[in-house]
């Protein structure tokens, strides 16, 4: 973490400024495998605490969250936790993928950031955003930026008046190699900005 602060305040004076008057960001970490990827589709377009909620649900529901229980659950089943339609559609995709060794978790560890992309952007209703979210809390990847995540949008735009996807990519891309630091930095100002923490 020292040497991304290091990195960062001596590029980046609004990123100084956040780490200075609001402290350094808590640093998540997931455990890898299903259950987290199911998490993450569920945390699509909706709220932490909702998302959490109906992921609690499910586990409460099923005992465990693993590909067999999710493919054994009805859909009536699911969607009394919460699950919405789609994603049921989702988490069963990603159930038998798993099932059929089309995706593989376990082996993530000796792939590389790429092989990772390509495995999981194969799952329905799973595009970049999912893969980036896992990559950083599941993987710890050190420099990943969610481009796609209104919070970081949000405040891409308020802190530094970037409108285009592309002025955004080119401003994270001097935070390199360090942008996943970066991007719990910018996530830590937004929920402290609204007292979410």
């Amino acid at each position: 973490m020292k040497q991304a602060i290091t990195h960062l305040v001596s590029k980046d004076e609004i990123l100084k400024f956040i780490l200075d008057n609001f402290g350094n960001p808590i640093i998540q970490k997931r455990k890898e495998g299903f259950a987290s990827m199911c998490h993450i589709i569920l945390e699509q377009q909706v709220s932490i605490a909702s998302a959490k909620a109906c992921y609690v649900k499910i586990e409460n529901l099923l005992g465990k969250i693993s590909p067999s229980t999710i493919l054994n659950a009805t859909d009536e089943q699911l969607r009394s936790c919460g699950v919405s339609r789609q994603k049921i559609i989702y988490l069963k995709d990603l159930a038998q993928k798993v099932v059929a060794k089309e995706i593989d978790f376990k082996s993530f560890a000796t792939k590389s950031e790429e092989q990772i992309r390509a495995e999981l952007i194969t799952i329905k209703g799973v595009g970049n955003w999912s893969i980036e979210v896992y990559l950083m809390f599941c993987l710890q990847s050190q420099d990943i930026i969610p481009l796609g995540d209104i919070a970081i949008k949000n405040t891409l735009k308020e802190l530094y008046k970037c409108q285009t996807h592309e002025e955004m990519q080119m401003l994270s891309d001097s935070w390199k190699p360090f942008r996943t630091f970066a991007s719990f930095t910018i996530w830590h100002y937004y929920l402290k900005k609204r007292g979410k923490i």
